[in-house]
């Protein structure tokens, strides 16, 4: 496992070093817990390799040259305080980075200001994104292809995160823990960084093609509850009763509000899930399988075929298959650059 933390001059120190320490506590849960161990590697990266300033006062430097860095599992970048502008035009060299750090198949979670990274490089074009809420009309006039969710303080684009503020990458980093290391783990975490009661992270995400758009809002909290539980089974006539419905009812309205039945959204949900799983982690096919509700593995893989046209198994070696041979994009295939704003 392998995590890179951007360093920006007038960063946010809280927004690299809160992740990065939580990220530490879940591999100390899990190597608390099982046989076998996990390492982390967690690395500090700066555009021009040189140590940086951050808005504490407090510096922070870089444990590798950028060039020599490699691919990375996670990808953060900090926010900036203030204007952006001026670190962005310093910091170009990072853009055909992220770049290919995204097409080797990194996962990259930005916050605030720090957003812009992934829009000056092109990744968020056609996509929904957010930032702090002080830079959104800045932001809408920088980069108009961007669709700017203003209301959502999480937007998650495939790979892409984008968080409105450090609290809200907090709740990011949890998702990820938990992507890569379980729920009880990332439970763990969260419990310990932040006691209080948070808000369930799908209720305030806007997730890229999972929209919950609609007006009846039993519906949402039975969609709440079967996103939540992915992983446990779930009877129909008992989610009904659980929120006072009959079983007729709950699949006329949840045909209505959604236009699928309970099951098929379910399973579209796991699948979904299993998606991630494979692209971004070295779990078992077993394991994958019972995280999303399958309690035989064969089974698992026989639906995901039908749904996806390809095993589970092919699907990982395709989608991963140039995570080791991670180059910069060419001239040719990389995004044109992008106007430098004074």
């Amino acid at each position: 496992m392998r995590l890179a933390f951007l360093l920006t001059p007038q960063m946010l120190a809280a927004s690299c070093l809160l992740p990065a320490e939580m990220w530490q506590a879940a591999a100390g849960t899990v190597n608390g817990r099982q046989r076998d161990q996990v390492t982390l590697e967690v690395v500090l990266l700066s555009a021009d390799d040189r140590p940086v300033s951050t808005q504490a006062g407090v510096p922070l430097a870089p444990t590798m040259a950028l060039d020599e860095a490699g691919p990375f599992d996670v990808v953060y970048l900090p926010a900036l305080w203030r204007n952006p502008r001026p670190v962005l035009t310093r910091s170009q060299a990072l853009v055909p980075w992220l770049r290919a750090q995204h097409a080797a198949g990194a996962t990259i979670a930005a916050v605030g200001t720090g957003c812009c990274f992934l829009a000056e490089a092109g990744l968020l074009d056609g996509k929904a994104a957010t930032t702090h809420w002080h830079y959104f009309e800045r932001f809408a006039r920088d980069y108009p292809e961007v669709r700017l969710k203003r209301e959502f303080f999480i937007t998650q684009a495939g790979r892409l995160y984008c968080a409105g503020s450090v609290n809200a990458l907090a709740d990011v980093t949890v998702h990820l823990i938990e992507q890569f290391y379980g729920r009880r783990v990332a439970g763990h975490v969260e419990r310990n960084f932040s006691h209080e009661i948070r808000r369930p992270y799908d209720r305030y995400r806007y997730l890229e093609g999972d929209e919950l758009q609609h007006a009846d809002e039993v519906i949402l909290e039975v969609q709440w509850r079967m996103q939540r539980d992915l992983a446990q089974p779930l009877r129909m006539p008992a989610l009904a009763l659980e929120f006072g419905l009959s079983p007729r009812t709950l699949d006329r309205r949840f045909r209505e509000a959604t236009g699928h039945p309970p099951l098929v959204w379910l399973q579209d949900q796991r699948i979904r899930v299993a998606k991630e799983l494979l692209e971004a982690t070295n779990l078992s096919l077993k394991e994958i399988a019972f995280r999303v509700g399958y309690q035989d593995q064969g089974h698992f893989a026989r639906l995901f075929t039908r749904v996806m046209t390809v095993g589970p198994g092919e699907y990982r070696r395709t989608v991963r298959a140039k995570v080791f041979s991670l180059r910069a994009p060419s001239a040719a295939t990389m995004p044109a650059s992008r106007e430098e704003h004074s």
